[in-house]
């Protein structure tokens, strides 16, 4: 996260001091780094290049609106999971030839949406939708274009309730399912079978799950063009993983190594679905302590920031770097080791939730009324998932570019949380 550093004990954001942020617009806050999207989204680009691929976006790791136009100006596509993320990547410009709808439950509103739009694939994940996109699709007078959404039953040993790859999981097929759906495909006037689909989960640290699969499809892609298919896509999805300890997270090229031999030997197109590889370490979380307190033995740092900023922490158990914007100690490399001038902490939120918490026993300097502190690797997941539970307003959200920041986000009002609600009086 080098457009995150400290100078002389405070935080910056490229050029731009975190704490002025803060005092701007207020905490909780998400603050961005422009140049950190740009060169995660080329990293992928140029790893590649030699398979000519159509990097799809995942709107779902975060769906702002600047943070699309960013990606569509970049030259990314997109890889949507509804009808709102459609219209989003619309709204911000994007190509929607090149977006790929995943999902397992498309309603034919939906559908009819993506159609109009002349999305580039559907990935299919079961024969009744299979069958839905047809209908909908004849009504139109159109063709659905769609690549099936194979199972490959591999383990990519990430959490497991991201794991989408492993047979008894919600997502996909099967290989005999997905081999007699090619087949009605064949018969199907209304339909195009443009490639397969496979999506293993995240986030996922070794190189392995992606040899295995790519094999795989090459595999598929080989039977099922010797049975009279023309398919031409490779769909692997996303998943690549970051690092949210220190360094731990491999770059693209290192997935690259991998997955584009076997993607030429088939003679396809690649598709790619990244969002937590382009957007996790591009933002922090700016909250602000309101209280600290010592009880059972603990200490408990109360801040701003709660579950309903970031879900991640209560929902995954995940790990989060945490450290003050401003502070004479210098953050190291394990913020879970013993630190000289730090204590254990508990950071936590005013959710009424015993989860509510961004870290536990977490080993942090003295903290004080009106500090802020910045939660890491906050881009992926966090703003896309905060919610107005205990009816608390959303943050603001601040993307930064070099010397210069603008609000992409305002804060939500009281007002707003309230506003599509009805008097029964």
């Amino acid at each position: 996260m080098s457009e995150f550093a400290y100078r002389e004990g405070e935080l910056y954001c490229e050029d731009v001091p975190v704490a002025r942020l803060a005092e701007e617009f207020g905490t909780p806050l998400w603050v961005y780094s422009k140049s950190h999207l740009l060169t995660r989204l080329k990293q992928i680009q140029d790893a590649f290049t030699d398979v000519d691929p159509v990097i799809c976006y995942s709107v779902k790791s975060n769906s702002n609106l600047s943070i699309l136009q960013v990606m569509a100006e970049a030259g990314s596509s997109f890889d949507v999971v509804s009808g709102g993320e459609l219209y989003r990547v619309k709204r911000a410009g994007g190509d929607t030839s090149k977006i790929a709808f995943a999902g397992v439950g498309k309603t034919d509103d939906e559908i009819r949406f993506a159609l109009d739009n002349e999305i580039l694939m559907f990935n299919v994940e079961s024969e009744p939708e299979l069958d839905r996109i047809s209908t909908v699709a004849a009504s139109m007078n159109k063709i659905g274009p769609v690549a099936l959404r194979l199972n490959p039953d591999i383990d990519a040993k990430t959490h497991q309730k991201t794991t989408t790859g492993k047979k008894g999981n919600k997502f996909g097929m099967d290989y005999e399912k997905a081999s007699q759906l090619a087949d009605k495909v064949l018969a199907d006037p209304n339909l195009e079978l443009r490639g397969i689909h496979m999506h293993l989960g995240s986030p996922i640290l070794s190189t392995e799950p992606y040899e295995k699969a790519v094999k795989r499809g090459q595999e598929i892609v080989g039977e099922m063009r010797a049975k009279g298919h023309d398919i031409n896509w490779i769909n692997l999805g996303g998943g690549f993983g970051i690092s949210y300890h220190t360094d731990e997270g491999p770059d693209a090229s290192v997935y690259a190594d991998v997955i584009v031999p076997g993607v030429k030997a088939a003679n396809c197109r690649l598709a790619l679905e990244p969002g937590r590889y382009i957007t996790g370490n591009s933002a922090v979380l700016i909250s602000q302590v309101l209280y600290t307190k010592h009880e059972g033995g603990k200490r408990f740092v109360i801040q701003d920031g709660a579950m309903n900023d970031l879900m991640r922490p209560a929902m995954y158990d995940a790990f989060h770097r945490l450290w003050p914007v401003k502070t004479n100690v210098e953050m190291p490399l394990d913020v879970e080791k013993e630190i000289a001038g730090c204590t254990p902490a508990d950071v936590v939120g005013p959710i009424c939730e015993s989860c509510d918490y961004l870290a536990k026993d977490r080993a942090l300097p003295p903290m004080e009324r009106d500090d802020y502190l910045a939660t890491f690797s906050a881009g992926a997941y966090g703003s896309a998932m905060s919610s107005n539970y205990n009816s608390r307003p959303r943050g603001a959200e601040v993307l930064v570019d070099e010397g210069e920041y603008r609000l992409i986000r305002r804060r939500e009002t009281l007002d707003e949380i309230i506003a599509h609600e009805l008097s029964c009086l």
